[in-house]
């Protein structure tokens, strides 16, 4: 087992998933402590660094793409403080940094886990229920339907409508863009059969985020949603009606024991490739040292 221990969160990896735990220290964003801990299989990583600083350096997580409703929401737009899968580490730990992420390459590379693209979730995204405030409403969801209701701030012609109630059967898509700068950013839902073209400020199914406020916690109802859509690899959403018993997430299954012939095979692998030069010697020697742990 491998673990790193600091103020902004602790990482542990037991040889089938790393676990990712926020720290309490006051600089860890809202949207981690909200999100609480992570088990990331190590079939869902594409892939880890490690950055440093003078002072400080930082852990990096690359997750397979597809493999997690929260970055399928987001498309990339968490800013870095609020992204789960990053660790910022104090320069007294560069070695244990370092040993991490040998580490996780070392299993990636004796389970020839690939960096391609996956075709389910393979994180379950945000538990539910889940409600949050912001900008000009605030939006609730409990795996059935989302909520949306209004405040004072709400323009008028949207609040005239009322509160909004979608049942997850006709969600067809979510969408979330963060406010940058002084520019608004949204929540937005698209409805099967209903689509529309209108600002957020005036879409009954979109909720406002202000740029003058930086509140990411909306993109965790986005994220929520998402997990429960069909994936994105799967056909066209306009022939398919998701369900809420419809999720992709799927139990994983349990890890079995290394089959010693197995492993035998693949250290005669490991060999060939070394032999043939697609492995250089450092290489070798960490992915043959991984093998004869497990032996």
């Amino acid at each position: 087992m491998a673990e790193i221990i600091q103020k902004d969160g602790t990482w542990t990896f037991d040889g089938d998933a790393l676990h990712l735990t926020p720290g309490r220290d006051k600089s860890v964003s809202l949207l981690r402590k909200t999100l609480g801990e992570l088990t990331v299989p190590l079939g869902a990583l594409a892939g880890i660094s490690f950055e440093q600083g003078k002072k400080s350096g930082r852990l990096k997580l690359r997750l397979r793409e597809g493999a997690d409703p929260l970055l399928q929401a987001t498309g990339g737009k968490l800013a870095e403080p609020n992204d789960p899968y990053q660790l910022a580490v104090d320069s007294d730990r560069y070695g244990v940094a370092e040993y991490f992420v040998d580490e996780i390459r070392n299993a990636l590379l004796l389970d020839q886990v690939p960096a391609t693209a996956v075709d389910r979730y393979l994180l379950p995204g945000p538990s539910v229920p889940l409600s949050v405030s912001a900008g000009d409403g605030t939006a609730s969801f409990d795996g059935e339907r989302v909520r949306l209701d209004w405040n004072w701030k709400t323009e008028e012609a949207k609040a005239a409508s009322g509160p909004r109630t979608l049942y997850f059967a006709d969600i067809q898509s979510v969408e979330w863009h963060p406010a940058v700068g002084l520019e608004n950013g949204c929540l937005r839902f698209t409805v099967r059969n209903a689509p529309t073209k209108a600002p957020p400020k005036y879409d009954p199914n979109s909720v406002e985020l202000w740029g003058f406020k930086k509140d990411p916690l909306m993109a965790l109802v986005a994220a929520a949603v998402q997990a429960r859509l069909p994936h994105p690899s799967a056909a066209s959403l306009e022939d398919r009606v998701p369900t809420p018993s419809n999720s992709p997430v799927k139990d994983a299954e349990p890890p079995t024991e290394p089959d010693h012939d197995a492993l035998l095979r693949r250290l005669r692998e490991l060999g060939e490739l070394h032999k043939s030069g697609v492995l250089t010697d450092e290489e070798f020697t960490l992915a043959k040292q991984a093998i004869l742990k497990r032996l």
